[in-house]
């Protein structure tokens, strides 16, 4: 299944493009999709949906303009209804644009077909309330939104983000794939499961035993 990466929008978010048989599939789209268009009508790709892996305005700001250019439908977790009316969601601070708004359906979670291609949606809350990811087992690849990064997890100071429910979505939801399993986030280069698993300092190997040696270590006087 051949993946197309572009970084797009004020925050240099990855915008995806998956597709099979000249069906496409966009995971997020956090800028002027003027690169992804002009994609999808040089390999002649008709756009079947837009899916979100969560509502921070940075993986939003141009699904209204490309879901009215491709009139594909567009599909949001319900799980962040809660923030779509909040600054995070909208837009507008530090000196950022306002999103435009678009029409969406509910994003179902479990085992479904995208495009054409068997996709089980994730329910990885922690970044966002609602925060999923798309794991599409025939390929062996999952898309995680600003859940986890290359070394990396997502930040939980926006409205209703919690560390404690993203480390426990990252260890029960996307350590539970297959080691192999390659990972696409939201910002940053590529990585695999067994990658972060073995080395990311937040939620891999270390930092469990770190955590379990500080519990256990008895206190030294000055």
């Amino acid at each position: 299944m051949p993946v197309a990466t572009f970084p797009i929008g004020p925050l240099g978010t990855n915008s995806y493009v998956l597709s099979k048989d000249k069906l496409a599939l966009v995971i997020d789209v956090g800028g002027a999709p003027s690169d992804i268009i002009t994609y999808l009508s040089s390999e002649h790709m008709q756009l079947a949906a837009i899916c979100i892996t969560h509502l921070h305005f940075d993986h939003i700001y141009g699904v209204a303009e490309l879901a009215l250019k491709t009139s594909a439908p567009v599909y949001v977790p319900d799980g962040d209804s809660v923030i779509a009316k909040t600054e995070a969601s909208r837009g507008g601070i530090w000196g950022l644009p306002r999103v435009e708004e678009f029409s969406s359906e509910k994003l179902p979670i479990g085992d479904t077909t995208l495009a054409g291609m068997a996709c089980t949606i994730l329910e990885t809350p922690g970044h966002t309330p609602g925060s999923v990811s798309f794991y599409f087992p025939e390929s062996n690849l999952v898309f995680t939104g600003d859940a986890l990064f290359y070394h990396s997890v997502g930040r939980t100071d926006f409205p209703l983000g919690d560390s404690d429910t993203l480390l426990t979505s990252i260890r029960t939801k996307l350590f539970t794939l297959p080691d192999s399993t390659r990972v696409y986030p939201g910002h940053g280069p590529e990585t695999s499961i067994r990658e972060e698993k073995q080395n990311n300092p937040f939620c891999g190997e270390f930092a469990v035993w770190a955590s379990s040696y500080c519990r256990q270590a008895p206190m030294r006087a000055a």
